[in-house]
């Protein structure tokens, strides 16, 4: 668990439309590429480009090229590859799996641009670019299938069956009891604030880049459960990781000695196979030793997390080449293990768009599938870094994605301040201050419900150390401010067998009593 990199203050701006003609053919008849800032942070921005077929025959390959004014280059890239830079002149071709476009379809790529110019000179397939062919008056379809994941006293999520769009669908407008009351990316939304045991009126249109909306879904009446504010049993609220690729501890005799019966299991990764999961890259996600100790738990009322990803490699989300291929990988793991939480620990770089279309389709698939993005700090002022923080849930929104729970492993950055707790407490407000960035629709306290704290109990790598009283300090705050979850790492290193040692994988390097951070972190009632 590291970090890295800064903080990008990311804005919205309108696309720019570039449509390919070749000469006398009509607009609506050829084929276009249109360009567009996902997000600019001045300095820098996220760009993308849509290939449309709006021919009447098949596309076999494209060719995307454009030019970039000096101070102004290209950095990282996706779903395309570059074969050619020279002088400002940048030439982009397909992948092995998105270069056939049937009439109609589309296909798009991203890259991550350093400077603030905007691509000029654009050509697709040799053709030059022009404004586009028609306005578009179509609206997107009506969603389907609008219906409650989950129901608590204070909270309600939903979900739907995602609509389309001749171009694509920009998002979604939530009414509830007749008045409009939120948006959405994608295809689902998590109501808060609200009163137990109460019936509220829902439906959902979706809407376009274009401004056109559609119909709204039937109204769906969907009712809060009575009771109070604490968590029903085995929900997801202190979530210690555990390294499950270690022989001990095991989650029995955790639970035994604790009475902490839920954890996150680290980490499932790709193995020398490629795009097949496996705990810690070599052993088998059906391991007897690991699911009997995962059945074990679940008997005493227990449930796990599954992690993927983390400081090793190979990554999954990198050894997979595809979202369908991605995205049979994760559901391998829910319906071996039968979980329905994963949470994505991501600290090296990976195709962002190939494993948020994954996860969004895993979504679709099974709607009770939880989304948690652990990232990495850039330090207690700045919050999460920003290609592996910021800009990956930006991707996962835009992408569709259900986030969940935002986690950030508030360990290993720069502080100044004298009291580590102190440190880790700044790091999760300012990850709320980007957080209200990505999604400004949502209020304070739908951020802080999808707000999780990980910290590194006992010595840090950067000198720090996070003592006892900086576990009461965090676990106060949490609750005072009704965030989503606590974790920290790792349950192999709750003890004092080594008091003045250096880092450790199997203890904290204090002084402290066996399994006292998970008694601590209990605390936690959200």
């Amino acid at each position: 668990m590291r970090t890295l990199a800064r903080v990008l203050a990311a804005t919205v701006v309108a696309p720019l439309a570039l449509v390919v003609l070749p000469t006398g053919a009509a607009h609506a008849a050829t084929p276009e590429a249109t360009f567009a800032k996902a997000s600019d942070w001045g300095s820098g921005f996220t760009g993308q480009y849509t290939i449309r077929n709006q021919g009447t025959v098949a596309l076999t390959a494209w060719r995307v090229e454009f030019d970039l004014p000096a101070g102004t280059t290209v950095g990282s890239y996706w779903d395309a590859l570059q074969t050619g830079s020279t002088g400002g002149h940048y030439v982009f071709t397909n992948r092995e799996y998105n270069g056939a476009l049937a009439p109609g379809a589309s296909v798009t790529f991203g890259f991550l641009g350093s400077g603030p110019g905007t691509p000029a000179g654009c050509k697709l397939n040799g053709n030059p670019c022009v404004g586009p062919a028609v306005p578009d008056t179509t609206p997107p379809s009506t969603p389907t299938d609008l219906r409650v994941t989950t129901a608590g006293p204070n909270a309600l999520a939903l979900s739907w069956t995602a609509s389309t769009d001749n171009d694509r669908v920009a998002g979604y407008d939530i009414q509830v009891d007749g008045a409009a009351t939120t948006t959405s990316a994608g295809p689902g939304v998590t109501l808060s604030g609200l009163t137990p045991g109460t019936a509220y009126a829902v439906k959902v249109r979706a809407k376009d880049a274009a401004g056109n909306v559609s119909p709204f879904t039937p109204e769906l009446i969907a009712t809060t459960t009575t009771g109070g504010g604490n968590p029903p049993p085995g929900s997801v609220r202190s979530v210690p990781y555990i390294d499950i690729t270690a022989p001990t501890p095991t989650l029995t005799d955790v639970a035994a000695a604790t009475g902490q019966k839920l954890f996150t299991l680290a980490f499932v990764l790709g193995s020398n196979s490629g795009c097949d999961p496996k705990w810690g890259g070599t052993i088998a996600l059906d391991e007897p030793r690991i699911v009997n100790q995962i059945t074990a738990l679940r008997a005493q009322g227990g449930d796990v997390v599954v992690a993927f990803g983390g400081a090793a490699g190979p990554y999954l989300e990198a050894s997979c080449g595809s979202p369908d291929a991605l995205a049979a990988a994760y559901t391998k793991v829910i319906d071996t293990l039968g979980v329905k939480h994963l949470d994505i620990d991501i600290e090296a770089s990976i195709p962002l768009d190939t494993m948020n279309k994954a996860l969004a389709k895993v979504q679709r698939d099974r709607p009770a599938t939880t989304v948690s993005f652990t990232l990495m700090v850039q330090g207690d002022d700045y919050g999460l870094t920003p290609s592996l923080g910021v800009d990956l849930l930006k991707n996962a929104r835009d992408n569709g994605v259900r986030v969940d729970i935002v986690n950030p492993m508030a360990m290993e950055f720069g502080t100044s301040r004298p009291v580590w707790g102190d440190a880790v407490i700044t790091a999760a407000e300012s990850t709320l201050r980007q957080m209200k960035e990505i999604w400004p629709a949502k209020s304070d306290a739908e951020l802080k419900s999808m707000l999780a704290v990980t910290p590194m109990i006992g010595r840090n790598f950067n000198g720090k150390t996070f003592v006892q009283s900086d576990a009461n300090k965090l676990v106060a705050w949490a609750n005072t401010n009704h965030i989503g979850r606590l974790a920290f790492w790792s349950v192999g290193r709750d003890n004092g067998s080594c008091p003045g040692g250096g880092v450790s994988p199997t203890c904290s390097s204090i002084s402290q009593s066996p399994y006292e951070f998970t008694n601590l972190f209990k605390n936690f009632t959200g």
